[in-house]
């Protein structure tokens, strides 16, 4: 009864610390992996001018982070479309 008021009148500290959780995970699994922040952030800039050609993205909402479970680390990317290109865009040289 007590979490339910809490929540009803904004004193709710789980969502806090889950943040704080996450982003502790976060950077133990970046630190476990080796990747640095300026790295991630080079691939983000990579993935973006890939993901450039093929849609229009919406760059501020992208978010890239690395995920690990037992043995395995993955690359995980949100990635907010807001529409397709009809036509393919290639880089000119």
């Amino acid at each position: 009864m007590l979490d339910f008021l809490n929540k009803i009148f904004g004193r709710d500290n789980s969502s806090s610390r889950n943040v704080a959780k996450e982003r502790l995970r976060l950077v133990l699994v970046h630190d476990r992996v080796g990747v640095s922040p300026q790295l991630l952030q080079s691939l983000k800039n990579d993935l973006i001018q890939v993901i450039n050609n093929y849609m229009e993205i919406d760059e501020e909402a992208l978010e890239v982070s690395l995920d690990s479970s037992e043995n395995q680390v993955a690359l995980v990317a949100n990635i907010p479309v807001r529409k397709m290109k009809r036509k393919f865009q290639t880089e000119t040289a």
